[in-house]
């Protein structure tokens, strides 16, 4: 089964034309690898209010992944971290520490990962090398919550046994 995505580049500089975008050809590339369908691809300026209005627009009635690159680092305008959580209901911290994980400087790195009504929201780094990093320690995972997220009597993977129905 196919699931949407959308991308958010978080970057002043490639909203001004200052800097090629990098990290969405390789992020749309990695999500059509992994059966996703990639809808929508948005660039927008750094700044809560300017990330926060796009994420506002890209969830609303929407099913599947928005991934956002840049903004989540410690540099003044790194705000992505704080619009996420404006947007989302609950929190998926499991996603940002395995994404932490994969790289020394991901320690780094503030990214969050959350659910807003059927979909879920990761904030990976605006490095193009970084982002993929992140995306690829959860990709395998995130057809199953999307699942779960819809509603589906979706079976756990077969490595952890069970399913949601005997699950609690």
């Amino acid at each position: 089964m196919k699931f949407a995505a959308k991308i958010v580049i978080v970057s002043d500089s490639a909203v001004a034309g200052a800097r090629a975008d990098v990290a969405g050809p390789l992020i749309r590339k990695r999500l059509v690898e992994a059966d996703f369908d990639v809808v929508d691809v948005v660039i927008v300026g750094d700044g809560v209010a300017s990330v926060e209005r796009v994420l506002r627009e890209l969830v609303q009635g929407f099913s599947g992944l928005v991934v956002t690159s840049g903004g989540t680092g410690f540099s003044p305008r790194d705000l992505t971290p704080e619009a996420t959580l404006r947007i989302i209901e609950r929190e998926a911290p499991g996603l940002s520490e395995v994404m932490r994980q994969v790289n020394p400087l991901g320690r780094l790195s503030r990214a969050r990962a959350g659910i807003v009504g059927h979909c879920i929201i990761v904030n990976c780094p605006g490095s193009p090398n970084g982002a993929i990093e992140c995306l690829e320690s959860i990709l395998d995972v995130l057809p199953h919550a999307i699942e779960l997220l819809r509603g589906a009597d979706a079976p756990h993977p077969p490595e952890t046994g069970g399913s949601t129905m005997t699950s609690s």
